[in-house]
């Protein structure tokens, strides 16, 4: 079946950098558009970034210049790269895989002094 698992989120300084990831199983990884979402505490859902199977990328204009979405389809596996992380970008991480309606089960990033 399909599966997503998130890692690599944490608790970083303000101006830190973190890597997420999200491995994958159950599908053509390679044939699927993926996104990245977050959930700040206490508040809704916001899609961050989107990238298609060929590598073609959208992203938020709130993260954008900051954060890089990316994937490896020989790995089978998605990434982003987040820079000068600020408070604001406290929240849970979760990849999505939308042909499919599957999360993975999140990923905490919390930015604080």
């Amino acid at each position: 079946q399909v599966q997503l698992v998130d890692s690599g989120g944490g608790l970083v300084q303000p101006g830190g950098s973190l890597r997420l990831s999200c491995s994958t199983s159950g599908f053509t990884f390679s044939n699927v558009t993926m996104s990245w979402v977050r959930q700040p505490p206490g508040k809704g859902l916001e899609w961050i970034s989107s990238i298609n199977g060929g590598g073609i990328t959208k992203t938020t204009g709130s993260v954008k210049g900051r954060f890089t979405i990316s994937r490896d389809n020989a790995k089978n596996t998605l990434y982003l790269e987040m820079t000068n992380l600020k408070p604001d970008d406290t929240a849970v991480y979760y990849c999505v895989a939308a042909s499919f309606e599957a999360w993975g089960q999140g990923t905490l990033v919390a930015v604080t002094s």
